[in-house]
């Protein structure tokens, strides 16, 4: 199979879809591999690098998505892209259909195989090609609003830490995934009072015995966020529904219920985000000011740490990516559930019912179309 990467253009997006060593893994098992020039620039790659291993190397983006079969990325085509898809072609990336339908229909009108990171799932229901992303998010939450807490961006003036003969600064984080968990690790390492909302009491359970109660674990309902939204510094929103959109669960009028100057990081922003104020940022404009709440949205967060995100989500993309270059999407799909899970648009039709739902189109069984 011919298998290519090529240089992302999201703004301030440095990560690449494939590294030369896994590209390497790629030629041993006898396939082609292409690559557009400077792709890997950001994430301490060269074009020497990739040589070094046997890559093509080719000046244009145009060239790399004409050659290929099967195009890895790490984020979604945007609208200057689209007119590079082509039929059949395997695209295998970070795609967030639920709060992106211009990119759905056009993967429907120009008939990819589209298979999104974000809904791989395995055989015990977790999502391993989120999880890396997942986990450098969820420090970064900590990270990021950490610096927007500081007066000169408009926050608290409060540092998380603290002082001795000074509380650290009280983080709520609302959702108990992935994210959640390692936003949990880093709020907690820097001294701050944490409390974790969650509906899966098996996983406050869990986060309680992991962090042997120094943190704060509250069944997530209406009542228990707004209670901890009045006394929040920093909140991370962690919610996620595969495939689907985030519910609102920080509403406009909670706002007004919360200290000004407090920061609000929606990590669920790339399905929608889970405060009815979010709307997409970047790494150049990251922040907004509403009724004297920062909010923090941006859509591709690991993109600010890209050597060590690249890495880390190439480890895990690595071994399904290989299976469909090996067999062919359609085998991989008969032999692996998880890539199954993982197909959102083929031949045309949206074939993942939670991405169905959250668009409002109408689902086809992929069976119906093989």
């Amino acid at each position: 199979m011919k298998i290519g990467s090529v240089k992302e253009i999201k703004p301030f997006e440095n990560r690449v879809g494939l590294t030369p060593a896994h590209a390497y893994e790629y030629i041993m098992a006898g396939h082609e591999v292409f690559v557009e020039s400077m792709c890997g620039d950001g994430s301490g790659y060269s074009d020497h690098d990739y040589e070094d291993v046997g890559v093509k190397v080719f000046k244009s983006a145009k060239d790399v998505w004409n050659a290929v079969d099967f195009m890895l990325k790490v984020k979604e085509p945007l609208e200057e892209e689209y007119d590079l898809l082509k039929e059949d072609q395997i695209l295998f990336t970070y795609l967030h259909l639920a709060s992106n339908p211009k990119l759905a229909q056009a993967l429907k009108l120009k008939r990819v195989k589209a298979v999104s990171y974000e809904t791989v799932e395995d055989e015990f229901g977790r999502l391993p090609l989120l999880k890396p992303m997942s986990e450098v998010a969820g420090r970064l939450a900590i990270q990021e609003g950490s610096k927007y807490l500081e007066k000169q961006y408009g926050g608290k003036g409060i540092l998380l830490s603290g002082v001795p003969g000074v509380r650290g600064g009280n983080v709520v984080i609302i959702g108990s995934g992935v994210v959640g968990m390692n936003a949990c690790k880093t709020a907690l390492g820097m001294g701050a009072n944490v409390t974790v909302l969650g509906r899966d009491l098996s996983r406050l359970d869990y986060f309680s015995d992991v962090f042997n109660g120094q943190i704060q674990t509250i069944f997530s309902d209406r009542i228990n966020i707004e209670r901890e939204l009045k006394s929040a510094d920093l909140v991370v929103c962690s919610v996620l529904v595969p495939g689907g959109k985030t519910p609102k669960l920080i509403q406009r009028k909670h706002l007004s219920m919360m200290q000004k100057g407090t920061v609000i990081v929606d990590v669920a922003i790339d399905q929608g985000g889970c405060c009815e104020t979010s709307r997409p940022t970047t790494h150049d404009d990251p922040i907004y000011e509403v009724d004297g709440i920062i909010h923090y949205c941006v859509g591709n967060m690991p993109g600010a740490v890209p050597m060590t995100a690249t890495q880390a989500l190439s480890n895990a993309t690595l071994h399904y990516g290989m299976m469909i270059a090996n067999l062919g999407l359609e085998e991989a799909i008969a032999t692996s559930s998880s890539i199954a899970k993982g197909l959102n648009v083929y031949k045309g039709a949206i074939v993942h019912p939670q991405v169905a739902e959250a668009l409002g189109e109408d689902f086809v069984s992929y069976e119906n179309l093989v």
